[in-house]
């Protein structure tokens, strides 16, 4: 029988909670719908709300069948909040929305990675928030991204930008920006040239092209997720890893220390001390005041 939980209210069925999702680590669904819950929700629901959002489902763990969606799933409840997000082949297509405790616990149900765009919902393509998703080409790793990440960070400075950062919960980091209310393809053509700024400072470090011959050894400098359409892991989002790996907000001074790749891989039983010891690490990026305007915007 699935278990039916009451969640602010709202009734839950929760399945399959003894299943192993993580065969590394012998992590349950049960105990990934625990971390949404007791550790992660508080600071992470503030990163979803009025953000559409996209899943990446992975109901058999990591290593079964995974696909992105990201229209509301076949018996979504009425009481989930969806949000019209139009595309070329669907003008009625509609994302849902985590605005609270239950749906968020009922979207991890489904066994998901959080993915989210850069804009809210009742300001489609206008972005909030600038992000470049730095991705290691082996043998390079996140300790090169940690350098790319520092040039980033003072370059943005100099625009009297602030910038944090985050592991992606796979290989790399990402840096975000918190921003005025700016038109997603100014964010992208801004974000666009300091990629290609790195890659100029950094040659032998920076790549700014996706092309695949070009990476091996560099950190590709990833600016199109700032793209209307895209979407980018959320903030403390679980990742369909081997092992259950999360996208964490570390601090500066953990990317400045960074030496070997796990000294930036964080599980989903470190955050609770994580998050009791620095609270979130993101929380400005939710703030309107920390919010700056895009140079020359």
């Amino acid at each position: 029988m699935t278990p039916i939980t009451e969640v602010e209210g709202r009734r839950l069925a929760l399945s399959n909670l003894d299943k192993v999702l993580y065969p590394a680590t012998g992590t349950t669904k049960g105990e990934v719908l625990h971390y949404y819950a007791a550790t992660a929700a508080e600071a992470m629901l503030p990163h979803l709300r009025d953000r559409p959002l996209s899943f990446l489902r992975y109901p058999d763990g990591p290593e079964g069948l995974r696909f992105f969606t990201k229209n509301p799933p076949p018996g979504t409840p009425d009481w989930v909040r969806t949000a019209p997000v139009p595309r070329s082949d669907d003008p009625s297509a509609r994302q849902v929305l985590a605005q609270d405790l239950p749906s968020l616990m009922w979207a991890a149900n489904l066994v998901v990675e959080f993915h989210t765009h850069q804009w809210r919902q009742d300001s489609s393509g206008v972005a909030d928030r600038m992000v470049f998703d730095l991705d290691p080409g082996p043998p390079a790793s996140v300790v090169e991204c940690c350098a790319v990440a520092l040039w980033l960070r003072d370059r943005l400075a100099a625009d009297e930008l602030s910038s944090y950062g985050k592991t992606s919960g796979s290989k790399g980091l990402h840096l975000l920006v918190p921003l005025e209310p700016t038109p997603s393809e100014d964010v992208t053509a801004f974000a666009k040239r300091l990629a290609m700024e790195a890659q100029d400072a950094l040659p032998e470090l920076v790549v700014h092209r996706m092309t695949r011959a070009l990476r091996p050894g560099k950190v590709f400098v990833d600016f199109s997720q700032n793209a209307a359409a895209k979407t980018t892991a959320a903030p403390y989002t679980l990742r369909a890893k081997e092992s259950p790996t999360v996208s964490a907000p570390v601090t500066w001074d953990e990317i400045e220390a960074c030496g070997k790749q796990d000294d930036l891989v964080f599980l989903a039983g470190d955050m609770a001390a994580r998050l009791e010891r620095y609270g979130d690490l993101l929380a400005p990026l939710t703030d309107p005041d920390q919010a700056r305007p895009l140079p020359g915007g």
